[in-house]
């Protein structure tokens, strides 16, 4: 296998499009906690495969996340890659297999890379439930997916043409900045604290180092966060995974069908 990023990314692409006899995907879609149960309403399954089963990609071993890859076809025809295999760095296997899903995206054809998560918020009006687009990130892991000397313009990391077409499906979704820990502990509240002053609204553990690898392959990034609890220091009890998955369930419905929404919309941009 090929050590090679990008060339493991087109093996990927490869080995999709055999499976699910196409030629290309219009958009691809990265489901967090609490966004999985969105997938059945994007349209009909034209192939799932096991994550392991395809190059480059393993199943993750953390509660709540998927192990599949699915292509299915939304219901005006466009293709779709529903990435259920999520990387993330504090998985220990290094930054290339978290931008992995992205760069496969790319070569498959996308223009558009929706990211999905759960995360902690510092806005105390933003409890846990609430859908929040991302305006921007901080990221505060200390590394990057792009190798060498290929300097991506960051500006408008998260598109302003999406963000402005989520609204209009929803026009009281709020926006805020999101700040990527690498995890996998949770945030002290000197931590919270400080990304607060820096200007988050947002923390967890995924999205941005996914999208600066989306924005170096050229896609157009839509973030959108689901609020599971208050982040520490904002928190009236101590911060539980189990409680993350029970948020994410509890508003499963509503993001589900906000998301499909969103999806439908973009046929028209």
């Amino acid at each position: 296998m090929t050590s090679d990023p990008y060339d493991l990314a087109s093996q990927a692409a490869d080995h999709i499009r055999r499976a699910a006899d196409i030629d290309a995907i219009d958009v691809a879609l990265v489901l967090g906690s609490g966004w999985r149960d969105a997938e059945d309403l994007l349209g009909d399954a034209v192939v799932q495969l096991p994550a392991g089963d395809v190059p480059g990609f393993t199943v993750s071993g953390v509660a709540g996340h998927g192990g599949t890859l699915t292509v299915r076809r939304l219901a005006d025809g466009r293709r779709a890659l529903i990435l259920g295999a999520r990387t993330h760095l504090y998985e220990g296997r290094g930054v290339d297999p978290v931008a992995h899903g992205v760069r496969t995206a790319a070569k498959l054809g996308a223009k558009a890379l929706i990211l999905t998560n759960g995360c902690g918020s510092t806005v105390p009006e933003w409890t846990p439930g609430t859908a929040v687009l991302i305006r921007d990130h901080l990221n505060l892991t200390g590394t990057s997916p792009i190798r060498g000397a290929n300097f991506v313009d960051l500006t408008d990391a998260y598109s302003p043409r999406l963000r402005e077409l989520a609204k209009r499906v929803d026009p009281d979704l709020p926006e805020g900045v999101y700040a990527q820990f690498p995890g996998p502990h949770y945030e002290t509240p000197a931590e919270v604290q400080m990304a607060r002053l820096l200007g988050a609204d947002l923390v967890g553990m995924s999205t941005a180092l996914e999208t600066i690898a989306a924005r170096e392959a050229g896609l157009d990034v839509l973030g959108i966060s689901l609020v599971t609890n208050q982040a520490a220091g904002f928190a009236p009890a101590p911060l539980s995974h189990s409680e993350v998955l029970q948020a994410g369930q509890d508003a499963s419905e509503r993001l589900a069908r906000l998301l499909s929404d969103i999806v439908n919309e973009m046929k028209e941009s």
